[in-house]
């Protein structure tokens, strides 16, 4: 063989394994779930039981995946919410996803809202290398990135909303009177573990007194009789809805008015506030990371002229300022964001990598210079919060 027709062998071999290459990256790649025309994924949210106040979350998701498939859908695919009633409870939680996962075959586990929820199902999943995506919870123990590596969440930590009220009383009433009702659970051990952290060796003097409850308690009078009893002068209310609600009712009968600190998941002017008359609200301080819609500053904002349009014709039944609803667009709103990025490659291991390769990504709705950024080591997507406080009639951003 001469050395040109050499070359010209050589070149034509890497011609042929080029061409090969090209053929396998363009090559779809399918996991469960997965066709050329859907993308099937799974949830469980409480339709029903002690926190079913929070179910506008997964119902403002599927009416954001509706209006992406009247828009064509990820890359011509459409997105096929399977959403089930789990009631708050772990056992039904773990029925009705192993339901998903094994006989409904889903892609991925999305949005499932609540800390002892996703608690009970997140080794099952993660033993399974299904993905975990943007629960609906802020607990830390979520964003383990190295034992399991499956679950992610979405909304800030506990921890950081807990430093931002801790700051908040440390700078303005330093000689504050802590008293704090949790929920018996992660989701309010973390809060208290957080606040303490944040008060740092000023925690034992300012905490004056804590009081817990369970879940399924008819109310919570009796403990905030106890706190008001202790010479609290200032509340930290780290309950659901139903819990916050009567805690406001009973404080505002007793006559006890003490600085107010709502945790974000219970601050819902509608299913919180409105029960209990908004008028026994005024004053209460929270945590946000998003904008509000009906605060006039964002009359002309497109994100939030996106987003009313958007509630007006796919969910129409909720007040669209209800946070629950905002969480579930802004979940819903980043998980498609990973799903256009998978391309055709819709395998449950690239699905992960690419959620875990978010940078600077913008969503309309949150506040100006919070973005949601993710890497395999930072399992927290949003980690930035602003205080607000509701003055009867809306939201008002404060401080930092």
């Amino acid at each position: 063989m001469t050395a040109s027709s050499l070359c010209r062998s050589l070149i034509l071999a890497v011609a042929l394994v080029w061409l090969g290459t090209e053929v396998s990256f363009a090559e779809k790649r399918y996991g469960p779930g997965v066709s050329d025309t859907e993308i099937k994924i799974g949830q469980t949210m409480p339709y029903s039981g002690p926190v079913s106040l929070n179910s506008p979350t997964g119902k403002a998701m599927a009416a954001y995946f509706a209006k992406v498939n009247d828009e064509g859908g990820v890359n011509g695919r459409a997105v096929k919410l399977l959403s089930l009633d789990d009631g708050y409870s772990p056992p039904r939680t773990v029925e009705q996803t192993r339901k998903l996962v094994e006989d409904d075959e889903v892609l991925l586990i999305f949005g499932t809202l609540g800390t002892p929820t996703n608690m009970a199902i997140r080794k099952y999943l993660n033993g399974k290398k299904i993905p975990q995506l943007f629960i609906t919870t802020g607990v830390t123990k979520f964003g383990d990135a190295d034992n399991f590596p499956w679950t992610m969440g979405f909304m800030p930590n506990f921890a950081t909303e807990a430093r931002a009220y801790a700051t908040y009383v440390l700078r303005n009433h330093p000689e504050a009177k802590i008293g704090v009702l949790y929920q018996n659970d992660d989701y309010g051990k973390d809060l208290v573990k957080g606040l303490k952290a944040a008060l740092g060796d000023k925690a034992s003097k300012l905490i004056v007194a804590e009081s817990t409850y369970e879940v399924t308690d008819p109310t919570v009078d009796q403990q905030i009789i106890s706190l008001k009893s202790a010479g609290a002068d200032v509340l930290m209310n780290f309950s659901t809805p139903k819990a916050a609600a009567q805690a406001i009712r009973k404080a505002y009968a007793m006559g006890w008015h003490p600085l107010h600190f709502l945790a974000s998941p219970a601050n819902s002017m509608s299913g919180t506030f409105k029960p209990v008359g908004f008028d026994k609200a005024v004053g209460l301080l929270s945590a946000t990371y998003n904008k509000d819609p009906s605060d006039p500053q964002w009359a002309n904002d497109a994100g939030v002229q996106g987003y009313l349009a958007f509630m007006k014709k796919y969910y129409p039944e909720i007040d669209a300022g209800d946070p629950n609803a905002l969480r579930g667009y802004d979940a819903a709103m980043t998980l498609i964001q990973v799903l256009k990025q998978c391309g055709d490659d819709l395998t449950r291991d690239n699905v992960l990598r690419q959620a875990t390769n978010l940078r600077a990504l913008q969503l309309p709705m949150l506040l100006p210079g919070i973005t949601v950024n993710t890497s395999p080591t930072n399992y927290f997507p949003i980690n930035q919060v602003r205080l607000q406080r509701f003055d009867g009639v809306r939201w008002v951003r404060i401080g930092e």
